[in-house]
């Protein structure tokens, strides 16, 4: 039999779990590294990367038996058969909706961080304040200056390209030269700064993309093809950057078909001694032992594991003492914003597919602006022309059709708007007393919603759009909402969240579960406010520094 205790044990191999992988194994700890789903090996398995969607049965789309299959996948662009198998099916890992709620999953070696935007952003002063400033939920245990070191510790191993803007509620990075903005988005760029008196910026969207080579991975190839996995190695992922390196270590065992049903407690020491494991494939149940253990399943997932822990102690499972878990579900509220054509620059171009857009920083409820709502938004977009594919009307059919089509059709440009949702006590996630999955675990029940500072967020979000790209210059420019559910960031955040007190976090300032002190929990779960930036990058800088205490706390028998 293989060998049943380690030093460390790490659930999830997404983007935290890779990166608490890659920590503990170079810090000389003997590491198991579960993962529920298959195995995904680095440019062997990427199997429609280097296709086109003409050789595919569906032309990278999705059929009608898929969209019969899949009732929750299909709801949004995440559906197609080029990486179906890349996402959780939902008849295998159901869900229950008390309120409607898209929960996107990648179930396999890599996890989401495959299949993710790859928006690189650090959280800043403004962020991390804003709930003590506010009196909104509870107060961060950690500020910028102590995330600040792991952010750039982070950033150099994974490579994020993108500028230096100067800007406090967008704090610079470590990053390798930027993608380029085309011309228009840089002519709205500099029209934008005039007309907002510098109060307003568009920029380059700082994407965990390599534009230099680092660490054997070649530079991006502006393929755009990046949730097929990359074989060039070009953005982070668990493939590519955090498992070898691991691995490299000699110090790391991967276990794939791995689910974790709860963490062993023990009520004398107050320690997690372990994890029982159910096999995905056999339904046989093994038990690991570990001295500390690092919950990285995603939010939901790594909260439901603390769930269905120490029940016999806590009812409602491990961390549960404060009332929290299972509390203040976040995501991003979107899919508003504004659009409209551009005239004047028929004559350009530009080169390649981008794998990023620009990204225009948060600018309401700071520098003296004052809404009535709370925290604010960003925004993602980019400038294009039209190709082959357009419709023209006028020119329906014969040699005027093929000479139209020949050449780029006029230029674009359109704005999203992302903000942020506050950690209502009320949005909630439960173990369901009746529903089961297919290996006969209690399944989650969603019961979320946004409210009403984010309903009136929503207005600001889309009239300011409109009010940017007209004052640049575009024409015919409209807005647009279609419409928001809770989930469709795929950002949760959430449900296990850090704080200064145990009887109202459940995870302390190291991300330490109050009631188990060797049990540490870094993904969204972890997360005390959502701000308005993408998360990912730090989830990676939280890891990063949890590894380290907990290591040092280990080395002093602490643990």
């Amino acid at each position: 039999m293989a060998n049943q205790e380690y030093d460390a044990i790490v659930v999830g191999s997404g983007i935290s779990g890779g990166w608490a992988a890659k920590e503990l194994t170079e810090k000389g700890l003997k590491v198991l590294l579960l993962e529920r789903g298959q195995n995904v090996e680095h440019v062997k398995d990427y199997h429609t990367a280097t296709i086109g969607p003409w050789e595919t049965n569906y032309r990278g789309r999705r059929s009608v038996e898929m969209i019969e299959n899949h009732p929750v996948l299909r709801r949004d662009y995440v559906l197609n058969e080029l990486n179906v198998d890349w996402w959780a099916h939902e008849s295998d890992s159901p869900y229950v909706e008390e309120k409607p709620f898209d929960w996107y999953r990648g179930y396999q070696v890599g996890g989401r961080s495959l299949l993710w935007g790859r928006q690189s952003y650090r959280l800043g002063d403004i962020d991390f304040e804003a709930n003590a400033k506010e009196g909104i939920a509870v107060d961060w245990p950690i500020r910028y200056k102590d995330l600040a070191p792991w952010y750039s510790h982070v950033e150099k191993f994974a490579g994020i390209s993108g500028s230096r803007d100067g800007l406090a509620q967008l704090p610079d990075g470590e990053f390798q030269p930027p993608m380029d903005m085309n011309c228009v988005e840089k002519d709205v760029a500099a029209r934008v700064k005039d007309h907002f008196k510098g109060s307003r910026h568009v920029t380059i969207g700082r994407v965990a993309n390599i534009t230099q080579p680092l660490e054997g991975r070649t530079n991006c190839q502006y393929r755009n093809k990046c949730w097929l996995g990359c074989p060039f190695g070009a953005y982070f992922s668990t493939q590519s950057s955090t498992l070898p390196a691991a691995m490299k270590t000699g110090n790391l065992t991967l276990r794939p078909w791995s689910i974790v049903h709860k963490l062993i407690y023990d009520k004398d020491s107050q320690r997690a001694t372990g994890v029982e494991v159910l096999d995905a494939e056999t339904n046989q149940t093994v038990e690991y032992k570990a001295k500390i253990i690092f919950l990285c399943a995603s939010a939901f997932n790594s909260t439901a594991i603390l769930m269905r822990t120490a029940t016999d102690i806590w009812p409602e499972g491990l961390g549960s003492s404060s009332g929290e878990l299972g509390h203040n579900v976040m995501d991003h509220h979107f899919r508003l914003g504004a659009n409209g054509k551009v005239e004047g620059f028929d004559d350009k171009y530009y080169y390649g597919r981008r794998p990023t857009g620009i990204y225009i920083p948060r600018f309401r409820n700071i520098n003296g602006d004052k809404r009535d709502y709370v925290r604010g938004f960003g925004y993602q977009g980019a400038a294009s022309r039209q190709g082959w594919s357009r419709e023209i009307a006028e020119i329906n059919f014969g040699a005027p059709l093929k000479d139209a089509i020949s050449e780029p059709g006029p230029w674009s440009m359109g704005i999203t708007a992302f903000g942020e949702i506050l950690p209502y006590h009320e949005n909630t996630i439960k173990l369901s007393p009746d529903v089961k999955d297919k290996w006969g675990m209690s399944v989650l029940v969603m019961n979320a919603e946004i409210k009403e500072n984010e309903m009136k967020m929503r207005q600001d979000m889309m009239n300011d759009a409109a009010e940017m790209l007209e004052a640049a210059g575009l024409k015919n420019v409209s807005k647009f909402d279609s419409g928001y559910t809770m989930g469709q960031g795929i950002h949760e955040m959430g449900t296990a969240r850090m704080g200064r007190d145990p009887k109202s976090s459940v995870l302390n300032g190291n991300n330490q579960v109050w009631d188990a002190k060797n049990v540490f929990v870094t993904d969204g779960a972890a997360m005390t406010s959502a701000a308005a930036q993408n998360p990912s990058l730090t989830y990676m800088a939280m890891t990063a520094r949890a590894v380290d205490f907990a290591v040092r706390e280990l080395k002093n028998r602490n643990l």
